[in-house]
């Protein structure tokens, strides 16, 4: 094997094991940072330019509520459950070069933070009912006809956002 193989192949396993060991602890966070490095890019061209961070929720599906029998019905009042699912809002931290307009041509920065929040949700449902009643003693055990029933069950979502925007000397 070619030396430059071998530093391409250790630099592709090195990568690999420092994103995997990183793995651990993000999802224990509930959110993976995902920083963009624009530090090559400023030094490049010799300017600042924003510094910018993120973080990714993860999702985390919950256990349905089981279907409910009720009597009179055929089959079951909730027969496809909603299903829980928890997560986060994404979070978001900028900071930008902002020039002095007068004065001594420094710098001031515009910075803008969003922190992940939590985020809760319900997918939607189905109840619905059979065309047919239940057994009836009196019609020889035999189900009478009905009208079918069916409805949705309405998703539903439930968060809490926040965000700080402000300006300050400095970068």
């Amino acid at each position: 094997m070619k030396p430059t193989t071998r530093v391409t192949l250790a630099a592709v396993v090195t990568g690999v094991a420092a994103t995997v060991g990183a793995a651990g602890p993000a999802a224990a966070a509930g959110t993976v940072p995902v920083p963009v490095p624009l530090g090559g890019v400023s030094k490049a061209l010799d300017m600042e330019l924003p510094r910018l961070g993120a973080e990714v929720p993860l999702l985390k599906p919950g256990a349905p509520e089981s279907p409910r029998y009720v009597t009179g019905r055929l089959l079951p009042d909730r027969t496809l459950p909603q299903l829980p699912v928890t997560s986060g809002l994404p979070g978001l931290d900028a900071r930008a070069p902002l020039p002095h307009v007068l004065g001594d041509g420094g710098f001031d920065h515009l910075g803008v933070t969003a922190p992940a929040g939590d985020l809760r949700a319900l997918s939607p449902g189905l109840s619905m009912d059979a065309p047919l009643t239940a057994p009836d003693g009196g019609n020889f055990g035999l189900p009478s006809a009905k009208l079918p029933q069916a409805g949705v069950l309405t998703p539903a979502v439930q968060s809490v956002a926040g965000g700080d925007l402000g300006t300050g000397p400095g970068l």
